[in-house]
């Protein structure tokens, strides 16, 4: 495979390990958060939150609120400036709620106080007088007849495919004939499944701070993953022009997707607009639950047919998908479930529907993955079924339909980028197993370390069992459906004290997955440069674009390149000027920038940067657009709807104490094709982060929504359990490098790839070690246990 990156050479460039500037003071603990914020004279802002899950308002009364000493301000729906709604995709949030709640823990009131405390106390004495209404919790309710409505009739393409007013978005995809295929099967395998509401549990809350600005408009100093669609969204609902209303990243504490939709910003904003003072708002953790979107749950149902041989023949399926309250970015969910509902596999007859409703429960959005996490949690399960019925080893029988580079999509669309799916099985089947019965220890005595809940001494090994699972899984890269996905980058060359120095200047968010390192990277490798600085992400420069979509170094990364490209030809022609004459390979070599000097492709020096620049400076701001997409259609969902395509595979390794249905992830291996690896340590970091959330999804977290009323019961780390250190094993990573000739230097995007995998991995080892379907997750132990 042809190595895009052949022939470059970079101390500290890409390819490289380099550290990242911001790793020591995270590990530290010196890194400055969002929630660090301060400002002299400041105001706490503190959001009043409804209780119910769906409620007509009828009177709001704000005056012994008002009356408590250190109150500045309370604002309410009627006190709002301007615009009222928001949305990433479909305007249809309200700032403060509207008349109507529509689930529990939406905005209702804001205060601004001098005091944290005493902010939390006024609002608690705002009087909130609600009649409540009939919740719609799921698809028989938001579907039947006389369903309340929980939004009026919406007049765009999504509304007019759509079956009913409470379905967001549904998009079928539709190929070949699968009813004639049906006849042809030799075994025809049905399941259904169903997945939780995952949260992204992030460990910094959301936070930011809004300054009042002498030119009337603000700024504000905010954790987020896409400065530019806040600013889109905020400046309307302050009734102020774009360029007043001014952004600028704050240290970000984790995001997932969960910080793509606003949360605190605009409350901010209108608090220190009223007031005159800089406000700033941190949620607690409990108000963190509520105030952003969750990864959407969904009810599954498959149906695979196969022939003797082992080929697939066609797959039928349904999704469905729970959007909660407001549409965030449903839409574009359902889009990728639908897309990706089959896998990385060749299928030709295909009839696939995927829908999302619009509900009273939490609002559901992006969340890492974005739809195809729930759809290969389905489709893996229906493999290893499957290749049981034709009695067939589960990997091989994933080799045999594995698509490879030209295969086709569901959708139409040719995958024309290396496809290594059998490969990445086949090098993961190949890693070597951890022993068995590790907690043995020589004198006799288990290890309750190593052995499922054997911290509690709930076992010594008895009933405890080991299973091996297997999953792989297809992810796209970047923004999709026609959607003008680009990146903006500036970028300058300059000498300071006496050496050249490259600055480069993104929006970008950078959330932890390390883009500020790939960058530096960059203008290393392109600008030849040892110093490079990378100014703050702010709206002073064009959009980047969010930090989700594994798009990130993809397409920033690519405007970084992109501009110093440009940066480096304007300074070749700056040398050519004043150099050119003394020596005739300025006019006939190809010329590159190598440690601080301009070389022939030869590696002969021409001439130091310093002396090329001498006081002179020179930058350039760019915007980078990946290759376009086209919009899927609405009734066959045919159309090239993606620009790449991501791999990865797992192998789980499990005990389970099959008495007490305690599960030990003993083992998580993962290979993953990431095209070029610019920071391999960060990629390594990033495929064993992404499994160990796919884990968690597999066996213990999920916002628990009751029923009945749709109200959130466990709202807080105490009862939302996340992996800790001691429930991640071993991460052993396998990474392929084939290149992607039409990304910058091959790359291909990495952060989601792996948390799509990981779960049905795990799901599909305890299915072995334990002999029970297990068709829902998180797994909980009651499910394997029987009580």
């Amino acid at each position: 495979m042809h190595d895009l990156t052949q022939g470059i050479r970079a101390r500290g460039g890409i390819g490289e390990s380099t550290l990242r500037p911001d790793g020591t003071l995270k590990v530290s603990g010196e890194f400055a958060y969002a929630s660090d914020l301060w400002h002299e004279d400041m105001l706490w802002g503190f959001t009043l939150r409804s209780p119910h899950a769906h409620a007509r308002i009828l009177s709001v009364d704000v005056t012994e609120a008002l009356r408590t000493p250190g109150v500045h301000a309370v604002m309410t729906h009627d006190d709002l400036p301007a615009e009222t709604r928001y949305g990433l995709e479909i305007k249809d949030t309200p700032v403060l709620a509207d008349g109507v709640v529509r689930y529990h823990g939406e905005p209702v009131a804001l205060v601004a106080a001098d005091h944290p405390e005493t902010a939390r106390r006024a609002a608690a004495k705002i009087k909130v007088e609600y009649s409540q209404l009939p919740v719609v919790t799921d698809e028989k309710t938001a579907t039947a007849p006389g369903a309340p409505l929980l939004h009026p009739a919406r007049d765009d393409a999504h509304a007019r495919h759509s079956p009913h007013p409470n379905i967001v978005h549904r998009q079928p995809v539709v190929r070949g004939d699968v009813a004639a295929a049906r006849e042809r099967a030799d075994v025809v395998v049905r399941g259904d499944y169903d997945m939780g509401m995952q949260d992204q549990a992030f460990l910094g809350p959301e936070s930011g701070l809004a300054v009042p600005a002498e030119d009337g408009g603000v700024d504000l100093y905010i954790s987020t993953q896409w400065l530019h669609a806040d600013r889109r969204q905020v400046a309307p609902v302050l009734g102020l022009p774009e360029d007043k209303v001014r952004m600028t990243l704050s240290g970000v504490g984790g995001a997932f997707g969960g910080r793509e939709d606003l949360s605190m910003q605009a409350h901010a904003c209108l608090l220190a607009l009223r007031t005159g003072k800089p406000v700033k708002i941190v949620y607690n953790r409990f108000e963190s639950f509520f105030g952003h979107v969750h990864r959407h749950p969904a009810k599954l149902a498959y149906e695979h047919g196969a022939s003797r041989d082992g080929t697939l023949l066609y797959v039928r399926c349904r999704i469905v998908l729970d959007g909660g309250a407001y549409a965030s970015s449903s839409p574009a969910v359902v889009g990728n479930a639908a897309s990706l509902a089959v896998g990385p596999y060749v299928v030709d007859n295909v009839d696939v529907e995927a829908l999302a409703l619009y509900t009273n429960n939490p609002p559901c959005g992006a969340m890492r993955g974005f739809g195809a996490v729930q759809a290969c949690f389905a489709y893996e399960a229906q493999m290893d079924r499957v290749a049981a019925e034709l009695g067939m080893d589960p990997v091989e029988f994933r080799q045999r339909n594995a698509m490879a580079q030209g295969a086709v999509m569901p959708t139409g669309q040719v995958v024309d980028s290396p496809a290594p799916v059998a490969e990445l099985l086949r090098r993961v089947k190949a890693m070597p197993l951890p022993p068995e019965r590790q907690w043995e220890t020589a004198g006799g005595a288990p290890d309750l370390r190593a052995l499922p809940g054997g911290l509690s001494n709930t076992t010594h090994g008895e009933g405890v069992v080991r299973g091996i699972g297997y999953a792989v899984g297809i992810k796209n890269v970047g923004f999709s459906e026609g959607f003008d996905d680009y990146s903006t980058a500036r970028v300058r060359l300059e000498v300071v004290g006496g050496e050249p120095v490259a600055t480069v200047h993104t929006a970008m968010a950078e959330v932890g997955q390390g883009g500020v390192t790939v960058h530096a990277q960059i203008a290393r490798t392109e600008l030849g440069v040892a110093r490079v600085t990378i100014n703050p992400a702010d709206t002073r420069v064009g959009s980047a674009g969010s930090t989700s979509a594994s798009r990130q170094t993809y397409v920033t990364g690519g405007a970084v390149k992109h501009a110093c490209e440009a940066v480096r030809e304007e300074v070749l022609e700056l040398g050519r000027a004043r150099f050119g004459s003394y020596h005739p390979a300025w006019a006939t070599a190809e010329l590159l920038l190598e440690d601080g000097k301009v070389v022939t492709d030869g590696g002969e020096v021409l001439a130091d940067l310093v002396d090329v620049l001498e006081d002179a400076y020179v930058e350039r701001e760019l915007e980078w657009r990946h290759r376009p997409t086209e919009p899927f259609d609405l009734r066959t969902g045919q159309g090239r709807g993606h620009v790449q395509y991501s791999f990865a595979a797992h192998r789980a390794v499990v005990e389970v104490d099959t008495e007490l249905g305690l599960v030990k992830v003993v083992e998580l291996a993962c290979a993953q094709d990431v095209g070029k690896a610019l920071n391999p340590l960060s990629v390594t970091g990033q495929i064993q982060g992404g499994s160990t959330q796919g884990l968690g999804l597999a066996v213990m977290e999920e916002i628990v929504v009751d029923p009945a009323t749709a109200k959130v019961r466990n709202p807080s780390f105490t009862d939302y359990l996340i992996p800790t250190i001691l429930d991640t094993p071993a991460i052993p990573v396998d990474i392929l490098e084939l290149a992607d000739e039409h990304a910058p230097y091959g790359l291909r995007g990495v952060g989601e790839a792996p948390t799509l995998s990981s779960t049905p991995a795990v799901v599909a080892a305890i299915r072995q070690a334990t002999g029970l379907a297990l068709r829902r997750v998180p797994v909980r132990p009651e499910h394997l246990t029987g009580t």
